[in-house]
This record gives structure tokens, C-alpha cells and sequence, in this order.
């Protein structure tokens, strides 16, 4: 009696099976057909250089004279099969004409070299892959794409920068040349699958990135030192470099054949990300496909940025994904027992709206399992005189006020924050460990532009006067400038997507922050206490005085 309704619900079971994968394949055939109708995957998506450094290359590749010569022959690889082939006929005029079309010639900028462009096409003139372009690298006074080292003559000791995932050694040079100015020699490490064309996203892994750091940290070891042994080492990481800093820190207590790392620095730092960053193994595999190759991407866009790919790969957010889990899960299993107290004094630095990774998730997964009474926060918060609650999407109050609350952080914070919603001037409101009250208060001489609203992922490392990110220059050069970057128009006129032409790109604080970034590594370099979050006497800002007549309404 019962075979008829077992056969009948085979029967079901089956017609339901082949309409969902039926479902399943309609769904992936509308999914390429939207990636074939999106922007085209161009050269410098698709070429594979071959003379990349990867981790099975680490018993090669040993030193970084050994990772400069692979990274010359990388970057001729780059030139013979990118800019070679992209070169404009010549004939013409110069890029700098097309870019200044009402210029007399006399009053043209700087040719960028003399390759010619097509008036009618001027994005030719913007393309980061055209010789002699508005963004080629190459035609600047440093290619700040290449590992780079600046040698103080007596060290205080020396600095490895790390820059993150789709960016170059230029993300934290600012910085870099500060605390070379105070004595120590600074290497800027180009990671592998950056600097040269966005298709090294599509092949590199966190393990390549991890091993190049290692051969940045032990040629700082092996080459600064004072004739007794190496000088101090620290370690200074920008988003995905930030995670690699902490590896090393925690790589060190597995392994005393590393270098000892004194302090570390991290800078919007990818401590956590979106768990849905795991999915893109899945459109890794679906790109093998043909007709699904763009799927390989999670944004295909102009190459403008001279220092950075605009496009992003999927492979490239799942590597962020994996070294995220790697350092999550190695902080969880060291600090079972009790909070790790050797772990190096640890500055952060952050946006309370960062959406490219956590601000949570560097108290909760980092600072919580470290010792007490070693490591500062300093957090970037919202422009609360340009705003009002109802505008906003997320208010990070929630966040910043439990932080100010909580008698039981384990680490110094200090919130950069509007001294009240009616005022434009700012203070640094700082919080010692184990208290439930702010210690200190600091008026800051600096205050936000009045078209900011907050400060990004990306804005911390540069200063206001940076040449590409910064305030642009009344005159322009000639070349790329983003930081004064505002177009208007109708939607879907321009290819860039409305949240890159949102982001701010500098950091109107940054003197602030530079400051407390030398006082931390100055602090840590000399082998005493801890960096106090308040900054020397002589270093301190005058606060800006402000007029009687202003008003509250004033921009």
C-alpha cells in the first residue's frame, strides 16, 4: 500500500531536483550574461608576469638584494609586455596638451614625455598603462611602486612598512619619511602581486605575502645594527599589511630564528572583515569557465591611480579573508590561558566607520588578548558639527561610548572627536587603561574640511599636502591629483563608482597622528616604558582660537 505514495514522492523529489538545478543554471547563465554586458577585461587584467616572487620561491629568493634584482627583471617584464604594446602612435602633440587643450604651449606643464594622444580620446591621457601619461608611475620623481630604502647614517634602529592589499610602498612613504627624519632607516616593501598590473590579485596568496615579509625583516636585521647586534625593529602595517605585521609578531614566538619585532603601528588594520569575503573562492572557480572570466573580479575599473589598482579580485579579498582567520584563530589559541604579555607595544589607528574591515574586531579579537598596559587605540571619529543624527546610516556613537564607558579596556584610548556638536574645533580625547572616565584632553589645531563628513579606510597615512591624495595644488602639475577630486552629474555618466569619488583621501590630522606615531616608536625604540598616549610638550598643537562671531551654522 505503501509503494504507490514511495513512487509518488520519488517522482516529486525528482521533478523538484531537476527544477532546482534548472533554477541553478538559469541563475549562472543570467549571472554571465550580466559580467559580459560590464566593462571588458583589458591587457593589464589578463597578462601573467612570471618573474613575481612567490613563497616556493623563499629558498631562492633569500635576501632583498635578491628580491630588488627579481623585482627590476619583474618590473622590464611589465614594460615589455604592458607599456610597450600600449604606447600611442606618436605625432600628435604631447599628453600634457590633450589634458590642457586652452593652453598656449608656452604655458603647458612639464611634458610627460613626448607621446602623442587622441584628442578624441582622452582617457587615454588618464590610463596609468599609457607611456607618458597623466598616471604613469614612471613619469614621477620616484616610482613609489618598488620596494624602497631610506638609510638614516647613525640608526636609531629601523621600521618595516607594509602596505595593503591592491596598493603600493607609496600608501604609508609619509609616514615612513617622518620617522626616517628621526634616525631610522625605513624599508618600504613592495608586496608580491602589487605595484605592476592588477592581474597579479588573480594568483597571489597570503603565504607569498607573508614570506616576502620575512626577507624585508631579516635584511633590516642583518643590516642595521650598532656592531653588537640588530637595533630595534619595528613594524608599521597598512589594512591587509596591518595583518601581516601581527603574523610576524606572532610568527616570532614559534620561530627565534626571526627577528624580534620592538613595536608595531597598524593603520586601518584588517584585523576582521565581512565573513562573506569567503565566498569568492566560489567566483574564483567559476572564472575557470569560459564566458565567466570577469567573474575572477569584484570591481573592473579604469586604471587612473598611478599607486593603486582601482580593480579588485575576488582572489584578492578571499587572501584578506584567509590571513584575517589565520591571525584570529593563532590570538584565540595563544591567549587561552591567560592574555599575551610579550606581545609588542601596539599603536592602532582607525576610522569608527570603516566599512573595508572591523573597528570592532580590533578590541574584541586583538586588543582583549593582549596584556594590559601596553597598546593604545587612537580612533577617527565622525564630523559631528556637519551632521545630525537622521542623516546618517550608522552613527558610531554606540561603538565610542561603550569604549569611553568601559572600566575594563586593557589598552589607552583616544577618541578624535568635535569638542561638542555646536563647535568645529577638535580634541583628542584620551582614556587611560582600567578607567571609566577620559585622563586627558587635547584641543588639536586641525578641523574638518567643511565638506567631510568622515575619514575612510583609506585616508589615514596621508597628510593634507600629499601630491596625489592630498589638497590638490591650485596649479595642476600635469598630473593626477584625487584629493580635490568632485565631479557632478547624472548618474551612470562616468564610470567611477559614487562611493571612490565620496572617500575624502587624506587625513586632515595627520600631523597629529604623525606624532603620536614618533612618540610611540621613539618610546618603544628607547627600551623603557611604554608610549604614553600624550604626546611631548614641544610637540603639542596650539589649539586654533576661535572668534566670537563665529556661529554654530559656519562651514
Amino acid at each position: 500500500m505503501f509503494k504507490p505514495f514511495a513512487n509518488l514522492l520519488f517522482a516529486l523529489l525528482r521533478y523538484l531536483a531537476i527544477g532546482l538545478l534548472g533554477f541553478v543554471i538559469g541563475v549562472i547563465l543570467l549571472y554571465g550574461a550580466w559580467l559580459r554586458s560590464g566593462p571588458a577585461l583589458e591587457p593589464w587584467h589578463r597578462v601573467e608576469l612570471t618573474e613575481e616572487f612567490t613563497a616556493n620561491q623563499a629558498e631562492r629568493i633569500r635576501t632583498m638584494e635578491d628580491y630588488w634584482a627579481l623585482e627590476e627583471r619583474l618590473f622590464a617584464e611589465l614594460d615589455a609586455k604592458i607599456y610597450d604594446r600600449n604606447a600611442a602612435p606618436t605625432g600628435a602633440g604631447t599628453w600634457a596638451a590633450t589634458l590642457f587643450p586652452n593652453r598656449e604651449p608656452d604655458h603647458l606643464p612639464e611634458p610627460l614625455g613626448e607621446v602623442s594622444a587622441d584628442p578624441l580620446r582622452l582617457e587615454r591621457a588618464l590610463l596609468r598603462y599609457s607611456p607618458g601619461s597623466a598616471a604613469d608611475p614612471r613619469g614621477r620623481e620616484t616610482n613609489w611602486n618598488r620596494s624602497f630604502e631610506l638609510s638614516a647614517e647613525a640608526p636609531l634602529g629601523s621600521v618595516l612598512l607594509l602596505h595593503g592589499m591592491s596598493d603600493s610602498p607609496y600608501s604609508l612613504r609619509a609616514l615612513g619619511e617622518a620617522l626616517h627624519a628621526r634616525g631610522f632607516t625605513v624599508l618600504g616593501l613592495r608586496l608580491p602581486g602589487h605595484g605592476t598590473a592588477p592581474s597579479g590579485l588573480l594568483r597571489l596568496t597570503w603565504e607569498d605575502l607573508r614570506a616576502a615579509t620575512r626577507i624585508g625583516l631579516r635584511h633590516l636585521a642583518a643590516t642595521v645594527s650598532n656592531g653588537e647586534g640588530p637595533l630595534p625593529i619595528h613594524v608599521m602595517g597598512y589594512s591587509t599589511g596591518a595583518a601581516l605585521a601581527v603574523e610576524a609578531a606572532l610568527d616570532r614566538r614559534d620561530d627565534d630564528t626571526l627577528p624580534a619585532i620592538t613595536s608595531l603601528v597598524l593603520v586601518s588594520p584588517a584585523i576582521g572583515i565581512s565573513p562573506a569575503a569567503g565566498v569568492t573562492r566560489w567566483l574564483n572557480l567559476l572564472s575557470l569557465f569560459p564566458g565567466f572570466s570577469q567573474a575572477a573580479w569584484t570591481a573592473i575599473m579604469p586604471e587612473f591611480d598611478p599607486f593603486n589598482y582601482n580593480s579588485f579580485s575576488a582572489n584578492a579579498a578571499l587572501q584578506v579573508h584567509r590571513v584575517t582567520r589565520a591571525v584570529a584563530t593563532r590570538l584565540r589559541t595563544l591567549s587561552a590561558e591567560a592574555p599575551l604579555a610579550d606581545f609588542p607595544p601596539t599603536l592602532v589607528l582607525l576610522s569608527t566607520v570603516d566599512t573595508a574591515v572591523s573597528p570592532d574586531a580590533v578590541v574584541d579579537t586583538l586588543f582583549n588578548r593582549l596584556a594590559p598596559d601596553r597598546h593604545a587605540l587612537v580612533l577617527y571619529d565622525i564630523n559631528r558639527f556637519a551632521l545630525t543624527t537622521p542623516i546618517l546610516v550608522r552613527d558610531p556613537a554606540p561603538f565610542t561610548d561603550r569604549l569611553l564607558a568601559d572600566p575594563g579596556l586593557p589598552f589607552t584610548l583616544t577618541l578624535v572627536t568635535n569638542a561638542n556638536a555646536d563647535r568645529r574645533a577638535m580634541v583628542a580625547l584620551t582614556k587611560a587603561p582600567g578607567t571609566a572616565k577620559v585622563t586627558d584632553t587635547e584641543p588639536l589645531a586641525a578641523t574638518w574640511p567643511a565638506d567631510a563628513i568622515s575619514l575612510s579606510h583609506v585616508d589615514p597615512p596621508f597628510p593634507p599636502d600629499d601630491p596625489l591624495y592630498g589638497r590638490c595644488p591650485p596649479e595642476p602639475d600635469g598630473r593626477v591629483c584625487f584629493g580635490g577630486l568632485a565631479l557632478r552629474g547624472e548618474r551612470g555618466v562616468i564610470k567611477i563608482p559614487a562611493q571612490w569619488l565620496m572617500r575624502l583621501r587624506y587625513n586632515p590630522f595627520y600631523d597629529y597622528q604623525e606624532r603620536r606615531v614618533l612618540d610611540w616608536v621613539l618610546a618603544a625604540n628607547g627600551g623603557g616604558e611604554d608610549a604614553r598616549p600624550n604626546v611631548p610638550e614641544e610637540w603639542r598643537e596650539e589649539a586654533p582660537e576661535e572668534s566670537p562671531e563665529e556661529s554654530p551654522d559656519t562651514p
